[in-house]
């Protein structure tokens, strides 16, 4: 995999007379990893369908290494675009092997076989999100956790430049989260992910976006964009942030009581 760059030039996004998203403009560069934050509803996973061609910006322009990418052919952008997403609750009469191979799909003719490259990228992509003893059971039958780790193999197997991922670590354990969000990390693939956990947010990934009601409130590096004001006007919550002495990433606590009490304060270094 090697990176795309992904550049979202003010896009609205309707339903009916609803503004989902509202003049969003987005860059994300060759091998970046951007992350989609912002409450529920804020519009991030509407985005993201506009990336992966599941809504139609109203205006502005998705563009995928400087072509549009509602403009390209499907099979292209099948091979260029992956996208795991909330939404699939498809049941699947298939075997977990059998699933993870869909993802070859854009890079065949119609009854082409499995080739020896198509085995191998298929059992290296379960083994990276440890579901290598899965391979043989029936997807309909697996956790929704285990569930979540094939459909991002299947994704990987697809070999995609720019990777579309939405709430990946829901129903994941803590292990899985790190795990799957480590080798997120380590692609050369372009990530463009929404999280609820800003901590898992601040850790891995280069910038963020913060969207509020179905617009950016804030970008920039997560050391820079996780304030205690910020959360406060976004999240409506109250909050600490501070560099963690160990990671060098800002790691946010929640306070109770009202936003007015969040402050913002550096760890000692010399507590590690």
């Amino acid at each position: 995999m090697t990176g795309t760059e992904l550049v979202i030039d003010g896009v609205t996004l309707t339903a009916g007379a609803h503004c989902l998203v509202e003049d969003v403009s987005l860059t994300a560069r060759p091998g970046e990893v951007i992350g989609l934050v912002g409450p529920n509803g804020s519009g991030k996973s509407s985005l993201l369908r506009a990336v992966y061609r599941a809504l139609r910006p109203a205006t502005g322009r998705v563009g995928v290494d400087g072509a549009d990418a509602w403009s390209l052919p499907v099979r292209q952008l099948a091979r260029t675009v992956a996208a795991v997403v909330q939404e699939s609750g498809a049941e699947f009469d298939l075997s977990v092997r059998e699933v993870v191979a869909m993802g070859r799909t854009p890079h065949k003719r119609l009854l082409d076989g499995d080739t020896a490259e198509d085995a191998e990228l298929i059992r290296s992509a379960l083994a990276v999100v440890d579901a290598t003893d899965l391979a043989h059971r029936s997807f309909d039958r697996l956790s929704g956790g285990e569930r979540q780790r094939v459909l991002i193999a299947r994704a990987l197997v697809q070999q995609p430049s720019l990777l579309v991922l939405d709430e990946p670590t829901n129903h994941l354990d803590i292990r899985h989260q790190l795990d799957v969000l480590g080798t997120l990390r380590r692609l050369s693939a372009t990530v463009l992910v929404a999280l609820h956990d800003l901590n898992l947010a601040a850790y891995y990934c280069d910038r963020l976006y913060v969207m509020r009601d179905g617009k950016v409130t804030a970008s920039g590096p997560p050391a820079e964009v996780l304030t205690p004001h910020l959360l406060a006007r976004v999240y409506g919550v109250a909050s600490e942030v501070i560099v963690h002495p160990r990671t060098g990433a800002p790691q946010v606590t929640f306070l109770p009581g009202a936003p007015a009490l969040a402050t913002r304060v550096e760890a000692d270094p010399s507590a590690s």
